[in-house]
């Protein structure tokens, strides 16, 4: 049964990788990092109980801090050049500088080109 929950956190910490939001990330990362901890506690290893315990702790405070701040809730990707732009873009105008890119420069831009912008 134990082992069971070791795979089940596995594959929820990983699916949380595949989240459109940064919202949705996070929640999955903290229901992962509770399976974690509690399968470090079943198992008795106090490394992988503390470590998921931060994880969940960073987790919910950037959680707690975007919503605060009302950072935008998307998370870009490598795909998603156009919403990483548009994320760079709307942090540039709240911080009232010209932005370096916008999201046509990232039209069709592999992850290199991206990083060049």
């Amino acid at each position: 049964m134990t082992e069971y929950l070791g795979w089940a956190a596995t594959v929820v910490f990983v699916g949380s990788y595949f989240a459109g939001r940064a919202e949705t990330l996070r929640r999955v990362q903290m229901a992962g990092a509770l399976m974690w901890a509690t399968y470090g506690v079943l198992i008795g290893s106090a490394p992988v109980v503390a470590s998921n315990i931060l994880v969940l702790t960073a987790a919910g405070w950037t959680m707690a801090r975007a919503r605060s701040a009302q950072e935008p809730l998307l998370v870009p990707h490598a795909e998603n050049a156009q919403g990483a732009a548009q994320i760079a873009y709307s942090a540039a105008l709240d911080a009232k500088q010209e932005p370096r890119s916008t999201a046509a420069d990232w039209q069709g831009a592999s992850s290199a080109q991206i990083g060049d912008l």
